[in-house]
C-alpha cells in the first residue's frame, strides 16, 4: 500500500502577501483588502463597498497603490467587470479576471457579497485562481469591430428572411427560380415591386442574362397578389437591408485599416527594407488555409490575438478554445467528457471554417473529416477538424516563415501501417466465415 506524505501549509507559506479582491455587481463592487498585520503570522482584513463610477474606481486604485497591493482579482458575470479592470490596470495594478465557476463558495456557508469578496481574497493570496484571458487594448478594439459586424450580419440575414416570407405571402415565387434573392436580378425586381410595378412581363424583363430559368417560368412566378400593403413593408425591409449593408461595409473597411496599422508580431517582412509587415499580410496567409476566408481570418485574429506567448503550445490554445475533450478518470477507468462552451465567437467561426474545409476536394481536412465521421459522427468530426485548423493557425501566427502546405487527401493512406491494415482485413474476412492464409509475393524482377 502506497502512502502519500502531505505537509500541512501554514500562513507563512502564502504566495501573495498583499492582495485585494472585488466581487463586481452592476452598480457597485464589494472590495476585500488583505495585508500582513503587525503581529507575526496574522492578517489584517478590510471589506467595504465601492460604487461603480469612474471617480470611485480611480479613488480605489489610489487606495490599493498606497497599500502596496500586489494583485487584484475580480469576479463578475456579464460585462460589468470591464470598467474595474481597465481603470485599475491603467494605474499600474496587476489585475486578474476569474471565472465565477472557479470561485464558488463552500457549500453550506452563508452567501453574501461580503463573504464572497473575503473568499475571493483568500483564494487570491494562496494563488489558487486561474486567470481568464483578457487581451490587450488593440485586440479588444479589433474584437469590438468584428463582433459588431457579426451581429449586424445576423440582423441583415433576419431582414432578408422577412423579405422572403413577405414575397411568399404575396404569392411571388421569385426565390424558386433564382438562387440569390438579393442578387442583381432579385434586387432589381424587388425595387420595381416596391416602386409599384406589378406587370409580370416588365418585371421579367429585368432579369439578368445569366438567369437560367425560362422567361415563361419567371412570368408565372411573378404573377401573384402583390398589394399596396406588401409594397410598403417591402420598402421598409429593403431600406433596412441597404442600411445594414452599408454599416457592414464600413466596419469591414475599419477592420482592414486597423489591421493595416498594426504591426505583425512575427518580425520584419522579407522585402529587403527590414520594415515590419502589417497584419493584413498575415490575414492573406491565413486565407490560404482551406475553409478560412478573409473575414474568418480577421475574426480569428480578433479572438485569439497575435501574441502567441499567452499560449505556449498549440495544445494550450486548443484547450482554451474548448476544442479538446476533457479527460475523466475514476476507479482506474478513463473516459472523455464534453469539450465545454468556450468562446462562442471563436468556436462559431471555426465551426463554419471546418464545415467548409470538410467539403474541399482532395485536402487533408476533407480526408480527416471523412475518416472520423464514419465512426464518431458529424459533430465530433467537425470538432476534430476545427481543432486541426486552430493548430495550423497558431503555427502560422507564431512562425514568421511558415506558409500553409496541404498534406493531400491521401496523407492517411500513405502513412497507414501496412501490418496493422493487413491484420484488420484478415479479422474482417474471418468474421465473414473465411479462413485466410497469407503468402507474401515475390518482389518484381528489375530490368537490367
Amino acid at each position: 500500500m502506497i502512502k502519500e506524505q502531505v505537509e500541512e501549509s501554514s500562513v507563512a507559506e502564502e504566495i501573495m502577501a498583499r492582495v485585494a479582491a472585488i466581487d463586481v455587481a452592476k452598480a457597485s463592487g464589494m472590495v476585500c483588502l488583505r495585508v500582513p498585520a503587525k503581529a507575526a503570522g496574522r492578517r489584517t482584513q478590510r471589506v467595504w463597498n465601492v460604487q461603480a463610477t469612474g471617480n470611485e474606481i480611480l479613488g480605489l486604485a489610489e487606495t490599493l497603490i498606497e497599500a502596496g497591493i500586489q494583485r487584484v482579482v475580480m469576479e463578475a458575470t456579464g460585462v460589468y467587470w470591464k470598467p474595474w479592470f481597465y481603470l485599475l490596470e491603467s494605474r499600474g495594478l496587476g489585475c486578474r479576471l476569474v471565472n465565477a465557476r472557479d470561485v464558488k463558495n463552500v457549500p453550506g456557508r452563508p452567501k453574501t457579497d461580503k463573504l464572497d469578496a473575503v473568499w475571493l481574497a483568500k483564494l487570491n493570496e494562496r494563488g489558487m485562481l486561474r486567470p481568464s484571458f483578457v487581451p490587450p487594448k488593440p485586440v479588444r478594439r479589433l474584437r469590438d469591430l468584428t463582433r459588431a459586424r457579426a451581429v449586424l450580419t445576423e440582423d441583415r440575414t433576419r431582414v432578408q428572411q422577412r423579405v422572403n416570407a413577405l414575397m411568399e405571402d404575396a404569392q411571388i415565387k421569385l426565390s424558386s427560380f433564382i438562387s440569390e434573392l438579393f442578387g442583381v436580378t432579385g434586387r432589381r425586381i424587388m425595387d420595381a415591386l416596391a416602386a409599384g410595378q406589378l406587370d409580370p412581363h416588365r418585371l421579367a424583363d429585368l432579369a439578368d442574362y445569366r438567369i437560367k430559368a425560362p422567361r415563361r417560368d419567371l412570368i408565372e412566378a411573378l404573377t401573384g397578389h402583390f398589394e399596396e400593403h406588401h409594397g410598403f413593408l417591402l420598402r421598409v425591409h429593403l431600406e433596412t437591408e441597404a442600411h445594414l449593408t452599408g454599416e457592414i461595409d464600413a466596419l469591414t473597411e475599419r477592420i482592414t485599416a486597423v489591421l493595416a496599422a498594426a504591426q505583425d508580431p512575427r518580425g520584419p517582412a522579407e522585402d529587403g527594407a527590414g520594415t515590419p509587415s502589417h497584419l493584413n499580410e498575415l490575414v492573406q496567409r491565413l486565407d490560404e488555409v482551406p475553409g478560412i476566408g478573409e473575414r474568418t481570418a480577421q475574426i480569428l485574429l480578433a479572438e485569439i490575438g497575435w501574441d502567441m506567448s499567452r499560449f505556449p503550445t498549440p495544445d494550450h490554445l486548443a484547450s482554451w478554445a474548448k476544442l479538446t475533450p476533457r479527460t475523466i478518470q475514476s476507479g482506474g477507468k478513463r473516459g472523455a467528457g464534453p469539450t465545454g462552451k468556450g468562446n462562442p465567437w471563436l468556436k462559431g467561426a471555426l465551426g463554419e471554417a471546418a464545415m467548409a474545409a470538410a467539403n474541399t476536394k482532395n485536402s487533408f481536412f476533407a480526408a480527416r473529416y471523412k475518416r472520423l465521421v464514419k465512426r464518431r459522427g458529424h459533430n465530433k468530426a467537425l470538432v476534430a477538424v476545427a481543432r486541426s485548423l486552430l493548430i495550423v493557425i497558431r503555427h502560422l501566427i507564431n512562425d514568421p516563415g511558415a506558409r500553409y502546405t496541404d498534406l493531400g487527401g491521401d496523407w492517411h493512406q500513405r502513412h497507414l501501417d501496412p501490418e496493422r491494415r493487413m491484420l484488420r482485413l484478415v479479422r474482417e474476412l474471418r468474421a465473414l466465415g473465411h479462413d485466410v492464409a497469407l503468402t507474401p509475393l515475390a518482389p518484381p524482377l528489375q530490368a537490367a
